[in-house]
């Protein structure tokens, strides 16, 4: 029977795909315009993180109740997420990839912030699990994103940093 939790985890589990698709075609196109992949070592244990964590959702929560006020907050960060990636365009990628020459964005969301995206993926870590009712899924993986992000963060700080040394 389907339960409305698999229908959430449905629908993001559909939303990753498609994302991971776009930044395949994204990424593409960024080296052909002859971008470079920076740091691409941690890469796997960005991909391993967010598939462990989705696949731990399914599996202890695929059955439990919904509570719509984090799904909610949920919902909100999605909205979010479209934002960063609509402004990047093309340049949005789930590698850090950087076109010699192009100029950081900074409109949209990054007129605020630097990493916007990354403050939306730490929501999230914590709000679909609370929407699911596994706050223990939720500490586990923000434990475990940080320690990812604080790898990834460095690193694409210092590729942008460089991009925008040699404009």
């Amino acid at each position: 029977m389907m339960t409305f939790a698999t229908v959430v985890l449905a629908a993001v589990t559909l939303q990753r795909l498609a994302e991971l698709a776009l930044a395949n075609r994204n990424t593409a196109c960024l080296l052909a315009r002859g971008g470079i992949e920076k740091s691409p070592g941690h890469y796997p244990a960005i991909v391993i993180l967010h598939a462990a964590w989705l696949s731990a959702l399914w599996i202890m929560a695929a059955s439990a109740p919904v509570n719509l006020v984090w799904l909610a907050v949920f919902g909100v960060l999605q909205g979010l997420r479209v934002w960063v990636i609509s402004t990047l365009g093309e340049r949005w990628t789930t590698r850090i990839i950087v076109v010699p020459g192009e100029a950081r964005v900074r409109r949209g969301p990054y007129r605020f912030v630097n990493h916007p995206n990354y403050l939306i993926v730490i929501a999230e870590v914590i709000a679909l699990p609370m929407a699911l009712g596994h706050p223990l899924i939720a500490i586990a993986f923000t434990v475990l994103n940080a320690a990812v992000l604080w790898v990834r963060i460095r690193a694409e700080t210092l590729a942008l940093a460089e991009a925008e040394m040699h404009r």
